[in-house]
């Protein structure tokens, strides 16, 4: 999207650095926006409740460069970014230039600057359980999500009844998929579902086992990672009727990096192959 609203050159007296003088006395800071939304539905209409306002960011980007002190101005844009996308959910990127006049280095310039983008990311995620209230697990996984600043649940897939996969004899699972816009990178992402899991009295006892609560990152826009810790795409989700049937259902046009198809298509695939 290449939509955006552009605010250069707002002036901040701040606290941010390193030496003891600018934690104390503080100094001037200049910070450039660009901020990437659709602009479609104010520019059609007229309306300006269908706007940012930008009066109403300079304001909210002035008092929390006040009030938040940093080290390094890098941290200081990316918080700044951070906190606009946190703030403003109709945003989907927000690139912060930090410039830092007259830089304390003891020698003559005009000053010292940092650009930092921050974008959310959309990401799928299986979501499973076979214990319990599985339908309240289920619930409460997108609640803690939903609750999350660094993410937007965008859709919910129907609950589906499916059959366990391996050879250890448990109950039936409830499955679904969520479709989130994160702020997370892919790491951060999956430590945040661990934290959910564990809060639902996960234990990784069985492989394959029967578990209260199974958060997957399926898909991360089109990334591919394959390391010691996690593999995008889910290295089994185009074998898995239960993962792609909702995953096709919110989102059809989802793409597979790895195979190279859309999430309708390896769905109708394997329910052809169920058929057969």
């Amino acid at each position: 999207m290449d939509d955006c609203i552009i605010i250069d050159d707002l002036v901040v007296f701040a606290n941010h650095g390193v030496f003891k003088e600018e934690k104390v006395m503080g100094q001037r800071f200049v910070i450039s926006m660009k901020l990437c939304y659709d602009l479609y539905p104010a520019a059609s209409s007229d309306d300006i409740n269908k706007a940012l306002n930008y009066a109403e960011i300079c304001s909210f980007v002035t008092e929390f460069t006040r009030s938040n002190r940093c080290c390094l101005i890098e941290a200081a844009a990316a918080d700044i970014a951070d906190a606009l996308l946190k703030k403003y959910s109709i945003l989907t990127k927000a690139e912060i230039t930090l410039k830092k006049p007259w830089a304390p280095i003891g020698l003559p310039l005009d000053r010292v600057a940092v650009h930092i983008t921050r974008s959310r990311r959309r990401a799928y995620i299986g979501i499973g359980s076979n214990m319990g209230d599985k339908k309240a697990y289920l619930d409460f996984a997108v609640k803690k999500l939903s609750e999350d600043e660094s993410c937007i649940v965008r859709k919910v897939a129907a609950y589906i009844t499916t059959k366990p996969v391996g050879d250890v004899e448990q109950d039936d699972f409830l499955n679904s998929c969520i479709e989130l816009d994160t702020l997370y990178s892919p790491h951060e992402l999956l430590g945040k579902l661990h934290e959910i899991e564990n809060a639902a009295g996960r234990t990784r006892e069985i492989h394959w086992g029967p578990r209260t609560l199974d958060l997957d990152i399926l898909l991360y826009g089109c990334e591919t990672i394959h390391d010691e810790y996690l593999t995008i795409p889910h290295p089994q989700m185009t074998k898995r009727r239960f993962v792609l049937e909702p995953l096709a259902e919110i989102a059809p046009f989802a793409y597979d990096p790895v195979s190279g198809e859309y999430a309708v298509t390896l769905f109708e695939r394997i329910k052809q192959n169920d058929m057969s």
